[in-house]
C-alpha cells in the first residue's frame, strides 16, 4: 500500500474505533443500570408497642420500616455487558490498527504531534481498562472509561487532526520510542484512575447503581501504583533525551516543569496513603488534582505555553 492509502486507512480505523467504543459505552451503561441487583423501597408497617406498666399513657406506636427486598439483575442487561466488552476489544484492535497504519504511512513512531499522541493515550486508557478486566470484573467503570475515550478521540479528530507527514529533526530519535511510550502508558493508567476517582466523589453513601466506593478506590489506587513508576521513568528518559537533543538535562521548559509538577502531585497522593493513612475522599481529591496537572501537561502546555515542545502542537 502507498503512504496515502495507509494514512487514509488509519483515519478510517480511528473513526471505526470511535463508533465501537460508543456502542460499548451504551452496552456497559445498560448493564450498570439494569444488570446490578437493586433494592425496592422499603414498605412501612405498623407495629404496636406495649405500654410500660404504671404509665399513664403510652407513646404512639412506632412504624419501623421493613428491610428492602433485593431485585435480581436483568439477564439481558448482563448479556449487554458481555457484548459491550467484546465491542471494546474490537474497538481496541481498530485503535491499534489505526496507530500501526499511521506509523507505516509516516515511516516513524506514530506519536509526533498532538493528534497522534491523543489517539495513543486513548488506546492506552482502553488497554489499562481491558487489562484490569482480565484480572477482576471492573465492567462497572466501562461506560465512563468509554465516554472519556470517545470524547478524547472525537476531540483529536475534530480539533487536533494533523495530516500524516514528517516531523522535526528532534523527534527523529529512538528516544521517542522510550520516553513518549512510557508517558503514554502512564497517562492511560492515570486516566483510568481519574475516572474511578470522579465516580467516587459523585457516588452517594446510600443505595446506588454506581459501583461501591471501596471498589472504585481500589481500582484508582492500583492504577496509580502501576502508572507512577512509568511516569518517573518517562521524566528521567525525557531528561536524557533533552541532553542528547539540546545539550542539557533540564532547562525549565514548560513541558518539563509540568511533567515534574505532575510527578510531585502523584507522589503526594501515594505518600499520603502510606504515611498519613489517607483514604476515601481526601485521597481521591489529591489524585484528581494530580490528574488535572497531567491533563494540562498533555494538552494545555502545548496549546497555551509552547516552549521547546511546541512541535507537539496541533500541526507540525
Amino acid at each position: 500500500m502507498s503512504a496515502e492509502t495507509l494514512a487514509e486507512l488509519s483515519d478510517q480505523l480511528v473513526l471505526g474505533s470511535v463508533l465501537l467504543y460508543l456502542a460499548a459505552m451504551i452496552g456497559f451503561a445498560l448493564e450498570l443500570a439494569y444488570g446490578r441487583a437493586s433494592a425496592d423501597a422499603p414498605a412501612k408497617r405498623k407495629v404496636k408497642q406495649p405500654v410500660a406498666a404504671g404509665a399513664v399513657g403510652g407513646e404512639p406506636p412506632s412504624e419501623p420500616e421493613s428491610p428492602p427486598t433485593e431485585v435480581p439483575p436483568a439477564r439481558w442487561a448482563l448479556t449487554a455487558g458481555k457484548v459491550a466488552l467484546a465491542l471494546a476489544w474490537v474497538g481496541w484492535a481498530a485503535n491499534l490498527g489505526a496507530i500501526f497504519t499511521r506509523g507505516l504511512a509516516v515511516g516513524r513512531w506514530p506519536w509526533g504531534n498532538m493528534y497522534e499522541f491523543v489517539v495513543a493515550i486513548c488506546f492506552a486508557a482502553v488497554t489499562a481498562f481491558l487489562a484490569t478486566q482480565l484480572r477482576a470484573n471492573v465492567r462497572f467503570v466501562g461506560p465512563f472509561v468509554m465516554l472519556v475515550v470517545v470524547l478524547g478521540l472525537g476531540a483529536a479528530v475534530r480539533f487536533l487532526y494533523t495530516s500524516a507527514g514528517p516531523v522535526v529533526p528532534a523527534l527523529n530519535s529512538y528516544w521517542i520510542a522510550i520516553h513518549v511510550s512510557a508517558a503514554i502508558l502512564a497517562s492511560g493508567l492515570f486516566i483510568l484512575a481519574g475516572t474511578a476517582g470522579v465516580l467516587y466523589l459523585i457516588r452517594g453513601d446510600g443505595l446506588s447503581r454506581l459501583p461501591a466506593k471501596a471498589d472504585l478506590e481500589r481500582v484508582a489506587h492500583r492504577a496509580i501504583v502501576l502508572a507512577f513508576p512509568l511516569w518517573t521513568f518517562a521524566v528521567i528518559a525525557g531528561a536524557l533525551w533533552a541532553d542528547k537533543a539540546w545539550g542539557r538535562y533540564w532547562g525549565w521548559d514548560p513541558k518539563e516543569v509540568w511533567s515534574f509538577i505532575t510527578w510531585v502531585a502523584y507522589a503526594a497522593y501515594l505518600h499520603a496513603r502510606v504515611t498519613a493513612g489517607w483514604r476515601g475522599k481526601a485521597a481521591t481529591i489529591v489524585q484528581l488534582v494530580a490528574l488535572g496537572c497531567l491533563l494540562f501537561n498533555l494538552v494545555g502546555v502545548n496549546i497555551f505555553l509552547g516552549g521547546l515542545h511546541s512541535y507537539a502542537d496541533v500541526s507540525n
